[in-house]
């Protein structure tokens, strides 16, 4: 059946039904006015006549923002506006009645569609009933699910700002039939439900026409959002420098525990983790890097760098005089210049053998001096050895022996003495049993000072790797605090250029 001829048998049916519920004379009216007017109004559409209209976008709800494939989900209430001179009546013959609800799909309807359409879905989610006026007059608000493209910047993310363009144009008409007048420069929000992870910073609108070709016209909404980081920073940010701080601690752990190199391969371990959760939720695009992608780099490459000097350190930790030398400008630099500027206080020896080795080395000087004063060989007279008086007797000393054992000659005083009983005393020992006791402590003396110098050395050693430790942990901790600030502080001194209702030419 052809649309003329189903109207022709709604009227009927909508009369009779009226008699049968006896609707009130209003309904009555509607139905009459309905059912004998419009439909003959509707079908006798010119195209040749230029209709001016007046589009109008209320922002409903910002219902999903996807951002890995690149695309903006919204939902719209598109308000649109327009005169239809076929649709009049006069009121005094239809009981006062000036408005009627009518299906959409029963007018003339201007299609402004979505151009920058993202799947392909041209047409609004429900054609709800339109507002006609008796002066022609049309209201249409059609509920609407967009899908727009939008290219994400990620740069900044996640402290990012996105501008995603809706721009709405007839599909069929051009500007010599139909006219889009911008009724606000900016869409409403005064329906707008607030999105837990966006915040809306403008909607700026405009219309765009060109001067070379008088059929374009579109208006353009620029869709401008702020992305809300607090999710983003509790989940990710602060647990990322909770572990590089952990990195940081690398260096203050002692070499003697043995687990520096497991706490640095465990934090990048933990980075590697974020930084494939990075990769889930950013879009796989080469044109930017985000922020919080370049923050995890910049933390595995400082990770990095701390177990390569870790093995460097435990590498210097390790050394002893069998295996290394100490070069003196590695004592200049690390053991007197480095610890003086590092506030680094390097505790004093507390060896026993050392300490009775200075205290002997002073009594054998003292020994020196003594036999330097005198001749080769010293007579001794009226000497009291052993508390013994001799009478007038005198003997000679050997100094080279004396020197030997070390004898105090100082000691011997002049004059009369035991001369008897020292001699005595000198026969009752064994010259060569002398020597070899006295070659043999030497022996064990020498070896214990080589043993004292060797772990002098190897003190030393660990020593400097504490040195190293401590001038790679105040550079690590400088870097850590600036490269993070100069990061994170970056989108806050960025500016973005928000479209306006100026920029339409």
């Amino acid at each position: 059946l052809s649309y003329q001829e189903a109207m022709g048998r709604v009227c009927p049916l909508n009369i009779w039904m009226a008699i049968i519920l006896r609707l009130p004379a209003s309904e009555k009216e509607r139905k009459q006015l309905y059912c004998c007017n419009v439909k003959v109004t509707v079908s006798s559409f010119v195209t040749f006549i230029k209709q001016l209209e007046s589009v109008f976008v209320r922002l409903k709800t910002l219902m999903f923002f996807h951002l890995a494939p690149e695309e903006t989900r919204l939902l719209v209430l598109s308000l649109q506006e327009w005169n239809d001179y076929r649709l009049r009546w006069d009121p005094e013959k239809y009981e006062g009645i000036k408005k009627l609800r009518i299906p959409s799909k029963h007018i003339w309807l201007p299609d402004i569609v979505l151009y920058n359409n993202a799947d392909g879905v041209y047409e609004v989610s429900f054609y709800c009933n339109a507002v006609v006026s008796n002066t022609g007059d049309i209201f249409w608000l059609p509920p609407a699910i967009y899908k727009s493209a939008c290219a994400i910047e990620v740069q900044n993310f996640p402290f990012d700002q996105q501008n995603c363009t809706l721009k709405f144009r007839s599909w069929t008409y051009d500007h010599t039939e139909v006219d889009l007048i911008l009724t606000s420069d900016f869409a409403s929000r005064d329906d707008f439900t607030p999105s837990g992870e966006w915040d809306i910073v403008s909607l700026p609108a405009r219309k765009n026409e060109d001067p070379n070709d008088i059929t374009y016209l579109d208006i353009t909404y620029d869709f401008v959002i702020k992305r809300k980081p607090l999710f983003y920073t509790i989940n990710l940010i602060i647990p990322c420098v909770l572990i590089t701080s952990l990195a940081i601690l690398v260096f203050y752990l002692p070499s003697d525990c043995g687990e520096k190199m497991t706490l640095c391969i465990s934090v990048l371990l933990a980075l590697t983790v974020f930084l494939l959760l990075i990769s889930k939720i950013v879009p796989p695009t080469s044109l930017a890097v985000p922020l919080i992608g370049k923050y995890l780099m910049f933390t595995m490459v400082l990770v990095t760098f701390s177990i390569v000097s870790t093995v460097c350190v435990l590498n210097v930790h390790h050394r002893s005089p069998s295996t290394h030398y100490m070069p003196d400008w590695v004592k200049r630099l690390f053991l007197v210049r480095l610890p003086t500027f590092l506030l680094m206080r390097r505790p004093g020896t507390s060896n026993v053998r050392e300490k009775l080795r200075r205290k002997y080395a002073s009594r054998n000087n003292l020994c020196q001096n003594n036999s330097r004063s005198g001749t080769d060989k010293r007579q001794y007279s009226n000497v009291r050895l052993g508390g013994l008086q001799t009478d007038s007797e005198s003997f000679y000393v050997n100094e080279d022996l004396a020197q030997k054992f070390c004898w105090r000659l100082g000691d011997l005083p002049d004059g009369s003495g035991g001369f008897s009983d020292f001699r005595r005393n000198l026969t009752l020992q064994n010259e060569a049993d002398l020597d070899e006791a006295v070659d043999g402590v030497r022996y064990i003396a020498e070896h214990m000072k080589t043993e004292d110098d060797d772990e002098g050395i190897i003190e030393d050693w660990k020593y400097v790797a504490m040195v190293i430790d401590r001038l790679f942990l105040w550079i690590f901790i400088l870097v850590c605090v600036v490269g993070t600030l100069g990061l994170f502080m970056q989108p806050l001194f960025q500016s973005y250029n928000t479209p306006t209702a100026d920029e339409a030419e």
